[in-house]
């Protein structure tokens, strides 16, 4: 029996927690190895287990996956998380990636100088309300099913669920007008996978702070 997928990234959000939604969502128990340090990194990029010299990580299979969406790819195929067919599969990227372009912006706002703050809050409130929460909110109606694709549980609601959650904490009113998307998040968060994930003491990692910006830069020397 294959042990435990390995991730391999520093101890935050950033670009790994969409692949721990999706593996805890899996019910998929895993392991992580925090990059504490450069040398940790340099390790590594030494030993030869990162082909393009960067992380996410993630030991799976007896393979090393780097890329975060050929990680969730794999791991949205081997459990049995992305659609019976072909049309279904391009839905769930379709709805995958509009979720990852405003994840984006949302996961880049720690980041943004003090004098940007408030204009980049500005944008992201008005393409959260006026372009992608519409858009998702307009698919749940127009097939009046509990979820996104095939009415079964797929990688695109699990990440869509995920960008709830980081909408609300930015803003909460903001998910005010989408009863649809509200109903969804309620439903998977409700699933018992996902209810363990999101208690506290789990490997879910909470907002992204100065100090943990700080512990960031100083791993990958940004």
């Amino acid at each position: 029996m294959a042990g435990k997928p390995t991730l391999h990234y520093f101890n935050g959000r950033g670009r790994m927690e969409c692949i721990r939604w999706l593996l805890a969502a899996a019910g998929v128990e895993f392991e992580e190895k925090f990059i504490e340090k450069p040398e940790d990194l340099d390790k590594l990029k030494n030993d030869g287990s990162l082909m393009f010299q960067q992380v996410p990580m993630v030991e799976i299979d007896g393979m090393k996956l780097v890329q975060t969406r050929a990680i969730l790819n794999y791991i949205a195929t081997k459990y049995n998380l992305y659609g019976k067919d072909m049309k279904e599969r391009a839905l769930i990227d379709m709805y995958s990636e509009g979720v990852a372009d405003l994840g984006e912006m949302i996961m880049h706002f720690p980041l943004c100088p003090p004098a940007e703050k408030d204009a980049k809050l500005t944008l992201i409130r008005e393409k959260t309300t006026n372009r992608y929460l519409p858009a998702f909110e307009n698919v749940l109606k127009s097939h009046g099913q509990d979820y996104l694709v095939g009415n079964k549980l797929s990688r695109a609601d699990i990440h869509l669920v995920e960008l709830l959650y980081y909408v609300e904490e930015l803003d909460p009113r903001l998910l005010a007008n989408f009863p649809l998307l509200k109903a969804l998040k309620a439903r998977v968060s409700n699933i018992p996978a996902v209810k363990k994930f999101l208690q506290p003491g789990s490997q879910r990692k909470p907002p992204t702070d100065e100090k943990k910006i700080e512990e960031a830069r100083k791993v990958f020397k940004f």
